[in-house]
């Protein structure tokens, strides 16, 4: 399919944006699409069919990733959830051009990446930077202490306290929690009901992500929003940022999406998500 002048006009104005720190990139599973045979199971229902498979669930539970989680954590205990979890996602994928490409961009200030897999993470690590960091959620079973919601990771793998992440120049926010360096994952319900509960007044949204979301506007790629959970984390994380923001979507969207898409103010772009990746890492600030 080819792209128009005008969706490329576009896509360039984006490109533009997000070189120059007032676009965040907000990421999601099928991103890795892209690949022809990735490693990881791309998205909520995969993963949750794979859980399914290495531990039998009831099938009500079958296409929900959360519920299916939630009945192993408590028919097998937490720690085989995380043992599986980690298992699942120890392939790092391959980066693809677009990670390579805001890896590369020496002012980019924030990248949000909802996935599990650690393709954003190796690309920084690729392009031999030290000036960034990660900052993922944590599950409850997991934290530190009761207080804390996020843990903060160099990029050499230590945690340090949440604080450091100011210093970082990029910052790489993994809210649903990330398979390297920790391990620590939110995917059970039990993982969600506190974070959900608190997130409508932001307190697991960690201070370094609310300043550095002010003024800018979202580019989603590779997202999709059928589930009420990632509405609801889209729509706290991008909460009080500034504008545009665009999607890049494809034409099956749910009433559920198109709704959340309008209600939220997002602009989309109905084109193949490859198209716009390579329009998006061929921009030469």
């Amino acid at each position: 399919m080819s792209v128009g002048h005008e969706t490329e006009t576009l896509l360039d104005e984006i490109g533009r944006g997000i070189a120059d720190g007032r676009l965040i990139p907000y990421l999601g599973p099928d991103l890795l699409t892209l690949d022809p045979a990735p490693p990881v199971p791309v998205g909520a229902r995969p993963l949750a069919h794979l859980l399914g498979s290495r531990v039998a669930v009831p099938g009500r539970f079958r296409n929900n990733l959360w519920h299916a989680s939630q009945y192993i954590e408590n028919s097998r205990h937490r720690v085989t959830l995380d043992r599986l979890m980690a298992e699942i996602f120890a392939p790092v994928p391959t980066p693809t051009p677009l990670h390579h490409w805001l890896a590369g961009l020496p002012g980019l200030p924030l990248v949000v990446d909802t996935w599990y897999d650690g393709a954003m993470r190796a690309a920084l690590l690729e392009r031999g930077r030290t000036d960034w960091g990660l900052v993922q959620g944590a599950s409850k079973a997991r934290r530190l202490d009761g207080g804390v919601w996020t843990r903060a990771v160099t990029a050499d793998g230590t945690v340090v306290p949440d604080e450091a992440a100011e210093d970082w120049t990029t910052l790489l926010y993994k809210p649903h929690g990330a398979a390297q360096p920790t391990g620590d994952v939110l995917v059970s319900d039990s993982d969600y009901v506190e974070v959900l509960t608190e997130i409508d007044i932001q307190t697991p949204i960690p201070e370094a992500v609310k300043r550095r979301r002010a003024g800018r506007g979202f580019v989603y790629l590779g997202c999709r929003f059928y589930d009420q959970i990632l509405r609801n984390f889209a729509r706290q994380i991008a909460k009080h940022s500034g504008g545009p923001r665009y999607a890049v979507v494809p034409e099956d969207l749910t009433r559920n999406e198109i709704r959340f898409l309008e209600v939220e103010g997002i602009r989309p772009l109905l084109l193949p998500l490859a198209d716009a990746v390579a329009r998006l890492a061929a921009f030469r600030p």
